[in-house]
């Protein structure tokens, strides 16, 4: 009985250890000891479910669910909480949305209230293009909004915007325009990001509506709001270095050919942020030969985790190294398709990966790439007009921190185009959109496919979307957002300027 009293007090003591760690940020330190307690007292449910929230964020997947079993199966309190975390983990991160539903189904069995997990199957139906379901889960979010014991708040705001988005005003004098107006006050109380939302949406609705002195002070106020939350965090004087090193590190062309282990080619769609990539993965999508696989994060959490500092970390060539990247890359993606990819092509669409050309060219030599690109000016102002997350990318809440950042972008593209002229297809968004079939058959020509006539009928596909533009892909082709810079001439002066003094040509602005 002493040492079962001692190993006791050992193994809180430990935990103590364990979630000090984790609040330093020394996460594999906190894994490795939570891993050491649980050997030694497995009945710990609440050290499964840490184990099991620590190795998600270290992007370890298929642990993190085993972890998070355990802790069901040891009776861990709030275990509607652990089915959301595995439901996120299926539906973000492992693409498996059938086992997603029912993970967040399996949470609602057990508190049929419980908001996070209504939120969640909301937005699980809405990247499934099932709209009905998604208001009816929002529905039941917005009921619970006045309860005393509801102590999600917050979500309920959430689900107000995201079901006035699918079920937007009709006219001004419409209700949900002063319920939106109404919830942005309410939401100051619960940070800034939850007014950011609500207010994101506001203009939303007030743009569709054609009331743009309106929904631009919606959008104002948002991106004011999220600069609150994070502070200035974009460097201009740091990006512009980030592109010289690039720039460097990448100075020549890849010239070794690593032989091709599976018939299944990454193909890489990058470019600005809301640019195009969602909409032309969606076409390519529509191929027979083409898997969609969506943003896929592994190259990013690489260069920023394992290869810290990127790209120093690789200014020498290792082409064994690089070998090893190529399988962990493919490993990564058989994981996300454990039946395999169809055809020729599996799409990569995260579009920062624009940044690590260079990088994808050394572990890939064949790879070829899709360079989406729009006017800069609509660009610009699409990135100020949706809410993108600031860890991502921080320059989008300020219309001179997005000339600059385009501009810089602008100049490693021209690096990458020139070491790779054959590889980098430029895919422009407003000559698609005002002429889709010549735009298509360039494109397959350099992606060696042949013609297929239901790519133009994109919109009708029945998959998952896991961007916000899973609602404008899912609509025949239209070209109202092309040109749409007008609509908001009178504000956008700060960003053309900055295009202007980042290098991007006058004509270009036409």
């Amino acid at each position: 009985m002493r040492d079962e009293a001692d190993n006791l007090i050992a193994s809180q003591e430990l935990l103590q250890e364990a979630a000090k760690l984790h609040g330093q940020g020394r996460i594999p330190e906190a894994i490795a000891l939570f891993r050491k307690i649980l050997a030694m007292r497995p009945e710990v449910s609440e050290g499964w479910y840490e184990l099991g929230y620590l190795l998600k964020a270290q992007g370890q997947y298929e642990e993190a669910l085993d972890a998070f079993a355990e802790a069901l199966k040891r009776g861990v309190k709030r275990p509607e909480e652990v089915h959301l975390n595995r439901g996120v983990i299926y539906s973000d991160h492992l693409r498996r949305d059938d086992a997603a539903a029912c993970e967040l189904k399996a949470a609602l069995a057990l508190n049929p209230g419980y908001v996070p997990a209504l939120l969640n199957l909301g937005n699980l139906h809405e990247e499934r293009g099932e709209r009905e379901a998604a208001l009816n889960a929002y529905d039941r979010v917005l009921a619970r909004a006045g309860d005393a014991d509801n102590t999600h708040q917050d979500l309920c705001l959430e689900a107000l915007a995201r079901s006035a988005n699918l079920r937007p005003p009709t006219d001004i004098d419409d209700p949900i325009l002063a319920q939106l107006q109404q919830a942005a006050t309410t939401a100051a109380q619960y940070g800034h990001v939850v007014r950011a939302n609500v207010l994101f949406m506001l203009g939303h609705s007030y743009d569709k509506l054609g009331a743009f002195d309106q929904a631009f002070d919606a959008y104002a106020k948002g991106n004011r709001c999220l600069l609150r939350q994070t502070g200035r965090s974009y460097d201009r004087m740091q990006q512009n270095k980030l592109v010289n090193a690039m720039i460097d590190v990448f100075g020549t062309p890849t010239e070794i050919v690593l032989p091709q282990t599976s018939t299944v080619a990454p193909l890489f769609i990058c470019g600005m942020f809301r640019s195009g990539s969602t909409l032309i993965e969606q076409v390519l999508s529509a191929h027979p030969l083409v898997t969609p696989g969506g943003e896929l994060d592994f190259l990013i959490r690489l260069a920023a985790e394992k290869l810290a500092p990127f790209p120093a970390s690789v200014a020498n060539v290792d082409h064994a190294r690089d070998a090893e990247f190529a399988d962990q890359y493919r490993a990564h993606v058989a994981q996300l398709f454990p039946e395999g990819a169809k055809g020729s092509y599996i799409t990569d669409k995260r579009p920062d990966n624009f940044l690590l050309i260079g990088f994808i060219k050394r572990i890939f030599p064949n790879a070829k790439i899709v360079h989406t690109t729009r006017h800069p000016i609509d660009n610009g102002l699409s990135v100020y007009l949706q809410h993108l997350v600031h860890q991502v990318a921080p320059y989008s809440s300020d219309l001179v921190d997005i000339g600059h950042y385009y501009g810089e972008y602008r100049r490693l593209m021209a690096h990458w185009k020139a070491l790779y002229p054959d590889s980098i297809y430029d895919f422009d968004y407003d000559d698609f959109v005002r002429d889709p079939k010549p735009a298509l058959a360039r494109l397959f020509a350099f992606l060696g496919l042949d013609w297929d006539n239901a790519a133009l009928d994109f919109h009708k596909l029945k998959n998952t979307v896991k961007t916000a533009s899973y609602w404008q892909v899912r609509k025949p082709l239209y070209a109202s957002a092309s040109g749409r810079w007008r609509n908001y001439e009178s504000y956008l002066a700060p960003l053309r300027t900055a295009l202007l003094e980042a290098g991007i040509e006058p004509r270009e602005l036409l």
